[in-house]
């Protein structure tokens, strides 16, 4: 009788209001091209923008903040659903989310619609107000293993302030410092998740035994990762080393590589939807012991080699994960378009070019940024091409979400 009255009331809402990863997924794949097509611009001087703190700033604070910040969104305002056995936002509190995160985006790019100001504090009430919703299924439930999300949320949102308390004070917050706090959240978050599913998703696509946990390591691998986004969120007040900084994250690679082998990666290679979770934690293992370095070496240019953990690991990994759990959500197999193996591929490319391409031969960094960007924009224009039908129809087998 449940799914009855579900299915009657889910029928009166828009397929694209019934899950959060419907809106979320598919706004952010579209605003991830816009906004990497806008950067590009800017950079080469095509066009004449001033959005708010500058083409810098908002290329940062977009990527972490705007893209990512909406995939975390659909992604746990679905997972949410799972875990509490309650439905998930939808309808009218689903469209409000979501049009506070497009208002976000819309007033940091034109910031004197409303004054920087309240742009400001429009953009920062959309993470706090995700925890809201996240959270009160939780506590309803009782599902308290869950709530941890809830104040990750809240650092989310804190490095988010920072980076707007650098544009009016500078001297005291540092947007560059709060930006990779970012960063290292969201590599945090993927480390998490990729510890909960990656093992059990490897087992069930290759038909093999699921790795066995190591408590111990997740641990290490996950912990290593908090000290480090920590230091950088707490530059303000504790200031920032370099030396312990980099060490760090080259500690943080060896237990995330020592848990990455443990998953047997190698077994994935026939099956894109794993190859490609796998590949982004590559990035991920790969891209901290290389960062690591870049604060311990200054031959090596930490502002290029970040690139591997945003492109690579974050890009990777949204990508790779988006585009399992919509397929999973709208009630189809497993089995992704075939385009998405060059997306997949693409994305990976893109990271190598961007990373080392100016390292390599500075003089052609304009190049080898306009080449990544490229990479990223087909990546994303295929996964669109693919799921924006699956996302904006009904799930294939008639059931609700």
């Amino acid at each position: 009788m449940m799914q009855i009255t579900d299915l009657k009331t889910e029928q009166k809402i828009p397929p694209l209001l019934r899950l959060g990863f419907r809106p979320f997924f598919l706004s952010g794949a579209l605003f991830s091209i816009f906004a990497i097509t806008l950067w590009l611009l800017m950079y080469k001087g095509t066009i004449s923008l001033s959005p708010l703190g500058g083409g810098y700033w908002w290329h940062i604070h977009e990527m972490i903040f705007g893209f990512g910040g909406a995939i975390i969104a659909g992604f746990l305002l679905t997972a949410v659903q799972n875990w509490t056995g309650v439905r998930g936002a939808q309808g009218n509190t689903l469209l409000a989310l979501f049009l506070l995160w497009l208002a976000g985006r819309t007033l940091l790019v034109v910031p004197d619609l409303l004054g920087s100001s309240l742009s400001s504090l429009i953009d920062l009430l959309f993470l706090p107000t995700v925890a809201y919703v996240l959270a009160k299924p939780i506590i309803a439930m009782k599902q308290y293993r869950n709530l941890f999300f809830v104040p990750l949320l809240a650092l989310f949102t804190i490095a988010n302030l920072e980076m707007h308390l650098a544009i009016h004070y500078p001297t005291t917050f540092n947007s560059v410092y709060s930006g990779y706090a970012g960063v290292m959240l969201v590599t945090f978050l993927m480390s998490v998740m990729a510890g909960r599913v990656a093992p059990m998703f490897t087992a069930n696509g290759t038909k093999t035994e699921k790795a066995a946990p190591l408590p111990w390591l997740d641990k290490a691998a996950n912990g290593s990762l908090a000290i480090a986004m920590f230091s950088l969120l707490l530059e303000p007040i504790v200031g920032f080393s370099a030396t312990f900084f980099g060490v760090l994250l080259i500690i943080a690679s060896v237990f995330q590589t020592m848990r990455w082998v443990r998953w047997r990666p190698w077994i994935t290679l026939h099956v894109p939807l794993l190859w490609s979770i796998h590949g982004a934690m590559k990035f991920i293992c790969f891209g901290l012991f290389v960062l690591g370095a870049s604060y311990l070496i200054p031959e090596v240019p930490s502002n290029h080699v970040w690139h591997l953990l945003t492109i690579g690991g974050i890009g990777g990994m949204i990508l790779a994960m988006i585009s399992r759990v919509s397929l999973g959500h709208t009630g189809r197999p497993l089995t992704p378009p075939k385009s998405m193996t060059l997306a997949y591929i693409l994305i990976n490319l893109a990271a190598l070019v961007r990373s080392f391409g100016p390292w390599a031969v500075p003089e052609k960094t304009l190049l080898f940024i306009d080449i990544s960007g490229g990479f990223w924009i087909i990546a994303f224009v295929i996964f669109i091409a693919g799921y924006g039908p699956m996302l904006i129809n009904a799930r294939k087998d008639g059931r609700p979400g």
